[in-house]
């Protein structure tokens, strides 16, 4: 049993980066499947569909890149080069796919989970919260392949991201990858997604699961994805945790359609719900650790434990500053 203590380190100072409303996950007692149901009702409250030709615009607000060239065209992670110059850009509302024949021809709207699996339904289809903007032809590529980890490519973007053989855990059949810097991301769409339409995902207009293809659900409404792809979206939100860029997408997502990605507000959750999947014990300690004067040094945390546990200090941001077996 591996044992998993993720501590929220909160400053004495406040940073004010979010706009989540006063007590709005006030009903978010539980834990485990009862938690997730609970954020379910949550974030389902206050949904609206704004409808899928609404998308575009709202990409104006969820994905303007004012963060890598800062220069207001659409953030693509799919074509994004957070350490360079892209590769190509597309300014908002110009070149909306259309035909495509190559990357740099057009863009259009990416369902993260693939909208063939859920019949092309509302409100899934034009969710924003796992609707983005990306290439028209690295989104073709992508096809309804599920997220994975490749060591041969069979085909690679201009940016990175890659299709191939999955070689992460049990799943073999065919991924894709995206590029390490939006892997978190992802992971938190899609556990969003598996949170607000835990209800819709039994009706009988959805795909049914084949483990031996690549539909990586499980069957059921609580777990939601196979054990495997959990354990893949989990090591992806520890890997690549909250940033500044990822809290301006879900601030603008609520004015947009009126609810938020928990995961984002809180990544503790996602221990909290899945942790029998991850083979983690969930060790209750006080809601925050105040640390101060900041910077500050010299503070102590004491528990009692006969096991081998690993440690994890992250700032309010979301930015691992601590990982240690102790």
């Amino acid at each position: 049993m591996k044992n998993l203590l993720s501590l929220l380190l909160l400053f004495v100072f406040f940073i004010g980066y979010s706009q989540i409303p006063v007590n709005y996950y006030s009903s978010a007692t539980g834990s485990g499947y009862t938690l997730k149901t609970q954020l379910k009702n949550i974030i389902k409250n206050g949904h609206i569909d704004q409808g899928y030709g609404s998308l575009y615009d709202g990409y104006i607000k969820t994905d303007n890149d004012n963060f890598y060239e800062n220069d207001n065209t659409v953030l693509d992670m799919y074509s994004e080069n957070p350490n360079g110059n892209d590769p190509y850009n597309y300014q908002h509302n110009q070149r909306n796919c259309g035909n495509y024949n190559s990357e740099n021809d057009c863009y259009n709207r990416e369902h993260v989970f693939p909208q063939g699996f859920f019949n092309e339904n509302l409100p899934m289809r034009s969710d924003i919260h796992h609707v983005i903007p990306t290439d028209g032809y690295v989104n073709w590529r992508r096809s309804n392949f599920p997220f994975g980890e490749v060591s041969n490519a069979s085909w690679t973007s201009d940016n990175g991201s890659k299709v191939g053989t999955n070689t992460f855990d049990s799943f073999k059949g065919t991924v894709f990858e995206p590029i390490n810097e939006f892997k978190g991301d992802i992971a938190r769409m899609l556990l969003y997604f598996a949170t607000r339409y835990e209800d819709e995902v039994l009706n009988s207009s959805w795909d049914d699961h084949d483990s031996s293809e690549s539909n990586p659900l499980n069957g059921s409404k609580n777990q939601f994805y196979e054990s495997w792809y959990i354990r893949l979206l989990h090591k992806w939100h520890i890997q690549d945790p909250v940033n500044q860029r990822e809290i301006v997408r879900n601030n603008e997502a609520y004015k947009y359609q009126g609810n938020r990605n928990p995961f984002i507000d809180h990544p503790e959750y996602v221990a909290q719900i899945w942790g029998n999947v991850l083979s983690t014990k969930i060790v209750d300690l006080d809601n925050s650790v105040k640390m101060y004067p900041n910077p500050s040094e010299g503070n102590s945390l004491f528990f009692k434990t006969s096991e081998t546990v690993t440690i994890q200090i992250f700032t309010i941001l979301g930015k691992q500053i601590l990982s240690q077996k102790i």
